[in-house]
Order: structure tokens, then sequence, then C-alpha cells
């Protein structure tokens, strides 16, 4: 019984596929066009953001490992002696 329900569903399901394909195809076109898009000046202020963020949070993990790094090998070879 419950799989001749689940069968019903499949089926009908996999009937309606090419209205609801292009439902969603309309809808996404629709939203597309309610899209603000940034102009140029915009996209290279904020990539020159991330960039610089990018580097400077490098640059920091860079120093945190440095340290680490240093502490654990001097830890070590306290111990090792």
């Amino acid at each position: 019984m419950a799989d001749e329900n689940n069968e019903q569903t499949f089926v009908q399901r996999a009937a309606r596929w090419p209205a609801r394909t292009r439902d969603y195809i309309s809808e996404l076109q629709m939203e597309m066009r309610r899209v603000t898009w940034p102009n140029w000046k915009q996209v290279r202020a904020t990539t020159s953001v991330v960039l610089v963020a990018v580097f400077a949070f490098a640059a920091y993990f860079m120093v945190v490992d440095w340290v680490v790094n240093s502490v654990i090998t001097k830890l070590f070879t306290a111990l090792t002696r």
C-alpha cells in the first residue's frame, strides 16, 4: 500500500518537472532583473579591501606560526636534554 502511494507521488512529480523547470527559470530571470550590480569603481574598491585583508591575515598568521614554532622547538630542545 505504501509503495503504491510512493510510486504514484513519484510519477506525479516526474510528470510536473517540465512545468516546474520553466517556472524556476522564469522566476530566476525576474530576480536577476531586480539585481543591482556594482559599478567598476565599487568592484575595484572592494577587491582591493579583500586583497589587503588577505595579505594582512597572512602576515599575522605567519608571525603567530613563527612564534609558536619557536616556542615548541625550544620546549622540545629543553625536554630532550
